[in-house]
Formats: structure tokens, C-alpha cells, sequence
């Protein structure tokens, strides 16, 4: 077992015991008797003849005594000192404070710059808007917005305005570069439920699109004027979609269908059949050609 070190304290005792044992069994007896201004004896003057010799040997020894505890106590117990300050940079705050911890810088999940401004002037006509954002290719990235109000949009100094916040219809943030915005304005079209249909007809005289030829947009030269339109279906119901799978209108709210068809009934008219697995229904869709397409432009998303 390691041996512990002395406390300075004790360690003067030790030291004083021993120079006080050395000191009286060396010095001659008649140092013990000489006065003067040189003594070295413990003693501060001149032993009184009234007093012996060993009570001022003990009093003289108790006093030196004392004297070296203090000292020893002083060491051992030296005057605190302030603590170094600390740098703020490198200070830790105690555990369970109030203070939270620093935390990584994250990178927000729609960084500012990514919401880009689109405006546009609305067709000349009552109806609601379907708004898609296209890639380079002409691949639609995002419906951003399907069959809205007009007064859904915010209005602008150069027409109506919305946000876009770089996203596709997956929720994920689309590589920077240039976009397209365009859309159409749906009037009022007319839905007919002509009832059920056998398959094997509707099959037969359904085709993916439809050539319609819309009525032309008076505030730019329209490009757009004919269109192809198609039938989809989500979980909601079916709707009228154009060729590049954009939303136009919905034509019945029966869920979980598994299949759709579209023809062509006239120039203002289309006829759909949907099944949902227990039956097959026919729907006519008139007055088709009452909408217009318009166009928002270029748009950079950085």
C-alpha cells in the first residue's frame, strides 16, 4: 500500500518536536543563564530567579509552537485566487439550464430565394383556372393550382399573382434553371350521366385524347388553340386533363375506379365511360370549347 504524504501542518510539528528536543539536550546549561541582546535560547529575556528553569522552557516552547501551526495552517490553506476568466466562445453552459445548446446551422426547407413570383392576365371569361409549371421539356412538374377561383389569386400591378416554392407535385425541390407556367380557363361546361354502358362498347370507342378546338384568347396571339384532352382518375373521381396530364375539370366524384375512356361526340362535345369494377357509366361532357389557354412566361428558379 502507497504511503500518504505528511499535511504541511503536521509535518511543522514534527519539525519543531524535533529541533526543540535537539536544541535542550545539546546546548550547555549555561546558556540557559546568560542574558543579553544575542539569545537564541526560546525565551525572550531573562529567566527570573523567582521562575524556574523548566516553566520558562515550556512557555517559551508552547509559544514557538503556536507560532509554527499558524505558519503551517497558512500554507496549507493559501488565499484563493479569482478564477481566468473564461472566453464566451469556449464557456459550456451547466447541465439542466435554461440556456439551450447551439445548434448546427440547418438549411430551411424552402431557402429564401426558391418561392418564385408568377403573374398573369386573366382570359376575358367566367370561369376557374387550372395552372401547371413545365420543365424544358415540356414535362408538367407541378399543378399549382386546378380548377381555382379567380379570387384565390392575390392581385398584382401586372395582373394576378401567385407563388411557386420550386417543388413537383412529389414535394421535392426541383434543380434550379428555367420553368414555363401556363394554363387554361375552364367555363361552364355542361355533364351529362347517360347511365350504365357495356364495356366492350365503351372500350371500343373510347380513344387516350380528344381534338378540341378552344375558343381563341383575344389579350395575345394563342398558340394553343386546339388541344388534346384526355380522362384521368385519382382515388376522388374522374376529371378532364389535357394531353401533358394537366387537371382541367372534374366530371364525377366515384371513388376507386380502376379504368376511363374518352371520345369524341361532335366539335363542342365528348363522351367518357369509367369503371370502378362493379360497373361501367357513360358520361357526355358538352360546351367543351369554352375555354381559353393563357400564358405566364419563362421563370427562373434559382
Amino acid at each position: 500500500m502507497a504511503r500518504q504524504p505528511v499535511p504541511k501542518r503536521e509535518l511543522a510539528i514534527l519539525h519543531l518536536g524535533h529541533f526543540s528536543f535537539r536544541a535542550k539536550s545539546l546546548a550547555p546549561p549555561e546558556l540557559y543563564a546568560k542574558a543579553g541582546r544575542n539569545r537564541w535560547i526560546f525565551s525572550e529575556k531573562v529567566r527570573d530567579v523567582s521562575t524556574s528553569l523548566d516553566m520558562t522552557t515550556k512557555v517559551s516552547f508552547a509559544l514557538l509552537i503556536a507560532i509554527l501551526v499558524s505558519v503551517g495552517a497558512a500554507q496549507e490553506s493559501p488565499t484563493p485566487s479569482a478564477p481566468p476568466e473564461e472566453s464566451p466562445a469556449l464557456s459550456t453552459p451547466p447541465e439542466g439550464s435554461g440556456a439551450p445548446s447551439p445548434l448546427p446551422e440547418q438549411t430551411p426547407s424552402v431557402p429564401p430565394g426558391r418561392s418564385v413570383r408568377i403573374s398573369f392576365v386573366p382570359p376575358p371569361m367566367e370561369g376557374t383556372i387550372s395552372l401547371g409549371i413545365y420543365d424544358s421539356t415540356g414535362k408538367l412538374m407541378r399543378v399549382l393550382h386546378q380548377e381555382a377561383k379567380l379570387n384565390e389569386f392575390a392581385i398584382g400591378a401586372d395582373g394576378l399573382v401567385t407563388q411557386w416554392d420550386g417543388k413537383n407535385d412529389e414535394d421535392k425541390d426541383l434543380p434550379a434553371g428555367k420553368y414555363h407556367a401556363h394554363g387554361y380557363l375552364v367555363g361552364s361546361l355542361k355533364m351529362e350521366d347517360l347511365g350504365q354502358a357495356s364495356a366492350p362498347v365503351a372500350e371500343n370507342n373510347a380513344a387516350r385524347t380528344a381534338k378540341v378546338r378552344l375558343i381563341p384568347n383575344p389579350l395575345h396571339n394563342d398558340k394553343r388553340s386546339i388541344v388534346d384532352i384526355g380522362i384521368g382518375f385519382d382515388s376522388d373521381g374522374s376529371y378532364l386533363k389535357t394531353d401533358d396530364e394537366l387537371p382541367l375539370v372534374t366530371v364525377s366524384e366515384t371513388p376507386n375506379l380502376i379504368r376511363a375512356g374518352i371520345s369524341k361526340k361532335s366539335e363542342n362535345a365528348v363522351d367518357v365511360w369509367q369503371d370502378d369494377g362493379t360497373s361501367v357509366r357513360e358520361f357526355r361532357v358538352s360546351n367543351v370549347n369554352k375555354m381559353m389557354a393563357f400564358d405566364c412566361g419563362e421563370i427562373e428558379l434559382k
